[in-house]
């Protein structure tokens, strides 16, 4: 099965009228995908009662991609705000549990930095996140080269293989060290994860740009490079039981637009999603 959906669902306009409030759009968000990434939970580690609102608002079938907390995968600038990273990894899982209950979270997706390389303390830190994980299901992505060099690509996935890692394969800007090539392999056959950045080399490189957010994921798919995708997307489905695919390039509103038009070119019409609302003015 693929199932496609966003990063996020409340800056997605081309889906929303004028009738649908910011409360509601999680709503009327399922109404058009079958799984959505809740990236609030790399900022800070939610509320349960978010989660819990959440879940009972979508669905029966529907899917969440929780972003692991920040202080987890390194990005945390400064202090944690926990005594022990035991204490927030416990934090974190405690702030998932309404999706694990009511059956709706896919996975936790575990996305490192660029600065984090291929090094022995950080794979022996991945074995240590995925321990405290226990057997939640977690993708693994990476944004420093040096994983899929030539000389590390076969161990870096077949440790993800034997970590029961899921694979979270990129599309993104090929900029040295920052970001990594798509490597179409699954390391596992019930889940694979594809998450499409966009291709905006520029707005990728502007690191010392205080508005880099509104820069770097600017870019609009065209149809030629969405049906390469829809080929790549069929032959993972033939190696794994669910194909995971989110949309990420949204600083300029393209990522809703681009993953209705794969799900046209994939020749999807998913069943069971929520009633839309009507905007009869």
């Amino acid at each position: 099965m693929i199932q496609i959906g966003l990063t996020g669902w409340g800056d997605h306009d081309s889906l929303y009228g004028s009738h649908v409030s910011p409360r509601n759009k999680l709503q009327e968000y399922a109404s058009y995908f079958p799984t959505v990434e809740v990236d609030s939970s790399f900022y800070a580690i939610q509320p349960i009662k978010n989660a819990q609102r959440w879940t009972a608002t979508t669905p029966e079938a529907f899917q969440f991609i929780v972003k692991a907390y920040q202080g987890m995968t390194g990005h945390q600038r400064g202090e944690l705000p926990f005594a022990t990273k035991e204490e927030m990894f416990d934090a974190f899982i405690e702030s998932i549990s309404p999706y694990i209950e009511n059956n709706k979270l896919s996975m936790v997706l575990f996305q490192f930095p660029p600065w984090f390389d291929c090094t022995k303390a950080h794979v022996d830190y991945l074995r240590v996140c995925k321990a405290k994980m226990k057997d939640i299901p977690c993708a693994l992505e990476f944004r420093h080269q040096s994983w899929f060099d030539e000389k590390f690509r076969e161990q870096t996935l077949a440790f993800m293989q034997e970590e029961n890692w899921i694979h979270s394969i990129c599309d993104e800007p090929q900029v040295m060290p920052g970001s990594i090539p798509s490597i179409l392999e699954t390391v596992r056959t019930d889940k694979v994860l594809i998450r499409f950045h966009g291709r905006n080399y520029y707005g990728w490189t502007q690191k010392n740009n205080p508005n880099w957010r509104e820069v770097r994921y600017l870019y609009r798919y065209n149809q030629k490079e969405l049906e390469e995708w829809a080929e790549n997307i069929k032959r993972l489905q033939k190696q794994c039981e669910h194909v995971y695919v989110l949309f990420n390039n949204n600083s300029g509103g393209d990522a809703a637009d681009n993953a209705l038009q794969l799900m046209k070119i994939l020749g999807i019409e998913y069943r069971n999603l929520a009633p839309r609302q009507l905007d009869l003015f």
